[in-house]
């Protein structure tokens, strides 16, 4: 490697050194965000927020395709509104900004900057639905809400961050719950489908769901450090909110009936998933799908004649298969080598004089660094090809990932020591009791991501009180 490459490559501190500042490394080498002037948010530049469009279309895609339509709802919730809900008040109440003033004036009820839009969507469902023939209410926002975080790290956990957030009214509780698995559904499809990361599907704990839900549903990521990252939930909230702001509906025998709702979210912290899961000591490596550019043309020697004109010539071949992006900076080739591996580029494809004298062009995959020489003729084949190549590569490599870390405790002497020794993923039994739950969060600092809903028995007895286990649980460490 060169120096000036060296160099480079040294912009990012190894993983295994120092993950959390390899994190914040890539992110600001790869040119994803800047930090903004309040503490806590960030600017999404233009590459980070092209790779989020690009998820945001196909979630958009299917969740249009489910029967929903998009919405937009106020910023800002009259505190009135937000403490119609007791649970669901208190559950945001630490992460809440508020608005004391307009201009010079002090306003005579303090104004939430949204956290979420449970209360709007109940206060709006209260006024319009009447009637059976209105439901189901399927609505779904995309935008930006505000959580007053105490810790924060650009994507993972931001003082303002943007997602979509559906929220859905249905007859009967059945409807809702038929609802809420079906869009964890749909996030576990975009996930593993597009951003190549697998999860682990289930219910949440008592403790861990969604303040007000009656119950939440969660996929469950593992990062490359062995943390896991909630990566996106569903929630069930029966009528608990239809009785609070009195959303109701005549039936079909003219009965009045209060409806059954549901909400679920997906946000930007998915793109610190995609970074934790397939990023390396080089960057950032981003799955084909999503990639805003999936192929990048480098000219080699482009000075000389004929050069620049068969890149330029193999970019509009290869647009029908492909998102290909070509580099005539006037940058070394070694440079633009590094700057588009650093941003995770899946495929490079290189050409230069000889290669035009031998009719073929180099190849190189951003996953595995591996190099081929495709002939001209073939190259659009092979691209097609490749792309997929590279997707399912990067899932396996993750699936095996997680597979490598995943142990099973079934004491919690065991359990800190498999914690202690290796980082992961721990399924255990558990008996169902909170102070249980508690005790393992306090002890190792795990916390139980799902209950996963295929349930296997690893043991009968709880892994911390020992007493009959009910269901057995995926503990880890998580961001």
């Amino acid at each position: 490697m060169g120096k000036k490459n060296k160099q480079f490559v040294e912009k990012i501190t190894a993983m295994e050194d120092d993950f959390a500042q390899w994190y914040t490394d890539v992110v600001k080498q790869a040119d994803l965000v800047d930090y903004g002037q309040v503490r806590g948010t960030m600017i999404i530049k233009p590459y980070g927020f092209a790779i989020w469009e690009n998820i945001k279309n196909e979630l958009d895609k299917m969740i249009k395709d489910t029967g929903h339509s998009n919405v937009a709802f106020p910023l800002f919730i009259p505190e009135s509104l937000l403490q119609k809900e007791k649970d669901h008040v208190e559950g945001f109440a630490p992460e809440v900004a508020w608005v004391t003033h307009g201009g010079e004036d002090e306003l005579a009820e303090r104004i939430a900057v949204r956290p979420t839009s449970e209360a709007l969507f109940c206060d709006y469902y209260s006024k319009n639905i009447h009637s059976y023939r209105d439901l189901p209410m399927l609505y779904n926002q995309w935008g930006n809400v505000v959580r007053w975080e105490k810790t924060t790290r650009p994507f993972l956990r931001s003082s303002e961050f943007h997602w979509q957030e559906g929220h859905t009214a249905h007859a009967t509780d059945e409807d809702a719950s038929a609802e809420t698995e079906k869009m964890l559904g749909v996030y576990a499809d975009l996930v593993e489908h597009y951003l190549a990361i697998p999860v682990l599907k289930g219910r949440k704990t008592n403790k861990e769901k969604f303040a007000g839900a009656n119950y939440t549903l969660t996929i469950e990521s593992l990062m490359h450090d062995g943390r896991a990252l909630q990566s996106g939930t569903t929630h069930h909230f029966g009528s608990g909110f239809a009785e609070a702001f009195d959303i109701t509906y005549l039936d079909e025998n003219g009965k009045s009936q209060f409806v059954h709702q549901t909400s679920w979210g997906l946000s930007t912290r998915i793109m610190g998933g995609l970074i934790m899961v397939h990023g390396d000591n080089r960057g950032l490596v981003v799955p084909p799908r999503i990639a805003p550019t999936q192929v990048m043309i480098v000219p080699i020697a482009q000075h000389k004649d004929g050069v620049l004109d068969k890149a330029y010539d193999l970019r509009d071949q290869l647009k029908n298969v492909a998102r290909v992006g070509i580099d005539a900076s006037d940058k070394s080739p070694g440079w633009k080598f590094n700057e588009h591996e650093m941003k995770g580029v899946p495929i490079r494809i290189e050409i230069g004089p000889k290669d035009i004298e031998n009719e073929q062009a180099v190849i190189v995959r951003r996953d595995t660094g591996e190099k081929e020489f495709v002939p001209l003729n073939d190259l659009e084949a092979r691209v097609a090809t490749l792309i997929e190549e590279v997707q399912q590569s990067l899932f396996d490599k993750a699936l095996q990932h997680r597979t490598d870390k995943t142990s099973i405790a079934t004491t919690l002497e065991e359990f800190k020591q498999t914690l202690d020794e290796k980082t992961g993923f721990i399924k255990a039994m558990w008996c169902g009791d909170q102070a249980c739950e508690e005790k393992i969060k306090e002890e190792t600092s795990a916390t139980s991501r799902c209950i996963p809903f295929e349930q296997e028995k690893v043991s009968d007895k709880c892994v911390c009180c020992g007493k009959e286990a009910k269901e057995l649980v995926y503990w880890a460490k998580a961001y």
